[in-house]
Parts: structure tokens; sequence; C-alpha cells
């Protein structure tokens, strides 16, 4: 494929992503964040392997790396607010009446 054809699939799906992201309700984000982070765990273990093979250009290793470290900062950041999201389900406990005074 030429650059201009992979560049406009680039951009209509980040067209698409975020038009179907914006529909989402609140109550499903948690769920999705969940998903989200095991496809970024994969995307970690494809490109550790890419880093693991010997015969590579410094390009190639430049991509894999920078994968590797963004995709462990979204899977980290996904945890983070997941915890986030699910500490408002917690139940809270009343204020003890020696506090209150």
């Amino acid at each position: 494929m030429s650059l201009v054809t992979e560049i406009a699939i680039l951009v209509l799906a980040a067209f698409v992503g975020f038009a179907v992201i914006s529909k989402i309700p609140n109550t499903l984000h948690t769920p999705l964040m969940s998903g989200t982070n095991a496809i970024h765990g994969i995307v970690i273990v494809g490109a550790m392997i890419v880093l693991g093979v010997d015969h590579k250009d410094a390009f190639t290793w430049v991509i894999s790396f920078l994968a590797v470290v963004l995709a462990s900062a979204n899977v980290v950041g996904g945890f983070v607010v997941t915890d986030r999201m699910l500490e408002m389900f917690k139940k809270r406990e009343p204020p003890r009446r020696d506090e209150q005074q």
C-alpha cells in the first residue's frame, strides 16, 4: 500500500474510534478499560519479542521500544483509572461518634 493510503486508513480509524468511544456510557467504562488493558498487554509482549530479535535496524528498535513504553504506560494508567472507578462502589463507613465532636 502507498503511504497516502495508510495515512488515510489511520485518520479514518481515529475518527471512527473517537465516534464509538464518545457514545459509550460511563457504566461500561470499567469493563472496557479491562479489555483495553488486555490488548495493550499483548502489544507489550509483541514489542518485546521484536526487541529480542537479533537482526534489526535502529528504526525497528526505536519503534519497538516506544511501543513497550507507551503500552506499559497505558496499562498502568488503565489499572489506576479502573481502581479509582471501583473505589466509588465500595461502601463507606459512617463517621464514629467520637470523631464528630
